[in-house]
């Protein structure tokens, strides 16, 4: 199937030639007839799938099929897309301007952390698509600025996320704004009770849509292990980037501290990096993620603000320096690479400490990472000994399984991994792919100090601890209006 195969009017399959899509992903062939049938949808999509096109298609088309009725009348909102992270609303509005740039439709994104000045003067001049974080939406709804009242579209976008980071209140209170005849539309990468229960409350009789798992890995991405001491993943870390072949690398951290801290080493080390996390200013983070994709920055260093949220053309590598102890966590990551079919490779450090992490990503994802062994700081490490059989995490409630499904088979050759060199060589090349991730939270967890709270190191073999799957977000500092 192509775009063009879908009942799409000529500006938008104008915009989609401009911005060379030519096959729909199976999220897009799916979703989009059904929503311009008007149906209620919810769609469960691992990150990278390209649900944001999937919506945003459709909802230009028949805003401007209402549009066209009534072209003089006054502009008010008449879809509001409710994502957790700025950098998630950021990349939605652009997608918005790309499909949309042949169409008489206006849009705007809203978030905290910046001063609300210019947001408020761009709604006030009319919108018809809103793209807004929980925290900032119902600041500025409260103060008379933003009203719901002629929503005919709601997306509801990351809606684990959203409960994840704490916004299942404020998400509650929006959808008690919105008129009770709309057509509505939930997204979420994975469908454990709470948010199944969530879903209920908001769609009418859905289309349902499930596309790759959270449990799975995209198969275009060759995924890499390295056992290796805490005191050598510094580097091990410039040993592996001494490889040329590595164009751009999105290297994720436990910590804001450990961010920057791995950034100080390898700038040392002649590497040019940049971090990004939640102490940093918006228009740091703008800016660190722009000399990235311009290829200015050759290694980004994030927590896991980035793992939904940032959607990066030619990213041929992710590293895990270190890995997360919630193993869905690892696969958002890895997503960042092997986008759209395009291949990417994955590479993870993991520490004898973190063996049972990586157990539990290994039960996740359904098969064992490849190891390799040739490279100047191996660590021995014995899983069978050093891993016990993990226990149920907390925050899933009962013995809910996880989503089922098959995975996409993509065409194409992969290249193997080299383990002669210790470091696999690739050049990657991709187009634009659409962005869904996590990023950030829109306002602050309180009493809290990094991204993801230190805890105590647990001996060797025995079980790190784990909390509920919200601790990585509690630490935002003290900036307000997230």
């Amino acid at each position: 199937m192509q775009f063009s195969d879908l009942a799409l009017i000529d500006p938008i399959q104008k915009a989609l030639t401009e911005e060379g899509y030519t096959t729909p992903t199976p999220i897009q062939q799916q979703a989009i007839p059904i929503l311009l049938s008007q149906r209620d949808l919810l769609g469960c999509a691992q990150t990278g799938t390209g649900k944001t096109a999937a919506f945003a298609i459709p909802i230009l088309q028949l805003l401007t099929e209402e549009r066209s009725k009534n072209s003089t009348g006054p502009r008010r909102i008449k879809t509001l897309v409710l994502t957790p992270t700025r950098e998630l609303a950021i990349q939605i509005d652009e997608s918005f301007a790309a499909y949309g740039r042949h169409l008489n439709l206006r849009h705007a994104v809203i978030f905290g952390g910046v001063s609300q000045h210019s947001q408020v003067n761009t709604l006030k001049a009319g919108i018809d698509i809103l793209v807004a974080t929980p925290g900032r939406l119902l600041d500025l709804m409260n103060q008379g600025f933003v009203h719901l009242r002629d929503i005919r579209f709601f997306v509801l976008d990351e809606a684990d996320r959203m409960l994840d980071m704490g916004f299942i209140h404020d998400v509650k209170k929006v959808i008690a704004k919105l008129p009770e005849r709309r057509q509505s539309l939930f997204f979420s990468a994975t469908m454990p009770p709470d948010v199944a229960k969530l879903a209920d409350t908001i769609l009418n009789n859905p289309a349902k849509i499930e596309v790759t798992p959270v449990s799975s890995t995209a198969d275009t991405i060759e995924q890499a292990l390295y056992f290796v001491s805490k005191d050598d993943k510094r580097k091990l870390l410039i040993h592996v980037l001494d490889d040329k072949a590595i164009k751009s690398a999105l290297v994720f951290a436990r910590t804001k501290h450990g961010a920057d801290k791995v950034v100080k080493d390898l700038v040392k080390a002649g590497v040019k990096a940049e971090a990004i996390h939640g102490n940093k200013s918006q228009n740091a983070r703008q800016r660190a993620l722009s000399n990235f994709k311009s290829g200015e920055t050759r290694v980004l260093v994030a927590t896991d603000i980035a793992a939904r949220g940032i959607d990066v053309d030619q990213l041929s590598h992710v590293i895990n320096y270190e890995l997360p102890n919630i193993p869905e966590t690892y696969v958002h990551r890895i997503g960042r690479t092997g986008r759209a079919g395009n291949d990417g490779i994955a590479l993870s450090f993991c520490e004898a400490e973190e063996t049972a992490y990586l157990k539990d990503i290994q039960k996740l994802i359904g098969k064992r990472v490849p190891v390799i062994e040739n490279h100047p700081y191996v660590l021995a490490v014995d899983m069978a000994v050093s891993t016990p059989p993990p226990p149920q995490r907390q925050g899933r409630q009962g013995n809910a399984p996880r989503n089922g499904g098959q995975r996409q088979q993509h065409d194409g050759q992969r290249s193997n991994l080299s383990r002669n060199s210790g470091n696999p060589n690739r050049s990657n090349t991709r187009p634009d792919a659409t962005a869904a991730g996590s990023a950030r939270p829109d306002r602050p967890q309180r009493h809290s100090r990094s991204d993801n709270p230190q805890r105590s190191r647990p001996a060797t073999g025995e079980k790190p601890s784990r909390g509920t799957g919200n601790s990585r977000y509690l630490d935002f500092g003290n900036e307000k209006n997230y």
